[in-house]
């Protein structure tokens, strides 16, 4: 294969008060709303935000590559 395409990649915490995968969603979701060409998307890390003891939000740190296209 001879695409010779570039990809930037960028890093990306998505939340959400249900679960990770909704998180996860938010994050791909909010960034195809300024950036176009979305490739790959790998998880990182996974965490919560706690409030009182209990889960009050659910974090995914990820790294998202787009096609980077020359203006």
């Amino acid at each position: 294969m001879s695409d010779n395409s570039v990809y930037k990649i960028i890093e990306l915490v998505g939340t959400s008060s249900e679960s990770w995968e909704k998180a996860a969603e938010n994050a791909v979701k909010k960034a195809s709303q300024s950036l176009s060409d979305l490739r790959i998307a790998e998880v990182k890390s996974f965490d919560v935000k706690l409030n009182n003891d209990k889960i009050e939000a659910y974090r995914v740190r990820m790294n998202v590559s787009f096609k980077y296209k020359k203006e």
